[in-house]
């Protein structure tokens, strides 16, 4: 990720097409982060900070849907813990990426 720094107050929210238990590590990234990890109903299950440039694994206790990655403390500073919740807008997934396909013919016929 390369990521040398996040502005104050700004994060970055990850979303999975399903609950599951991913893991995140900070193998390029430059920066402490804090790591919330969210169930589809908003709930935070867990909260854990993640050092720069270490393999080390995160993931929930837990199948989760969402992330929060943000700067290092910031859930704590601001109040945020365990068995908070975090209101995310419904998300309409990217729709999968088509193929180009060859034309043989033209689109138009004159």
């Amino acid at each position: 990720m390369s990521r040398e720094s996040l502005p104050k107050d700004q994060g970055m929210l990850f979303v999975f097409e399903q609950d599951g238990q991913h893991a995140f590590w900070m193998k390029n990234t430059l920066i402490s982060l804090s790591i919330a990890f969210i169930k589809a109903d908003g709930m935070i299950v867990e909260i854990e900070d993640m050092e720069p440039q270490t393999e080390d694994l995160h993931s929930g206790p837990e199948p989760y849907r969402y992330t929060i990655e943000a700067n290092q403390g910031w859930f704590a500073q601001n109040r945020i813990g365990l068995g908070s919740r975090a209101l995310i807008p419904p998300l309409t997934p990217a729709p999968t990426p088509i193929e180009p396909q060859p034309m043989d013919t033209p689109a138009l016929s004159p």
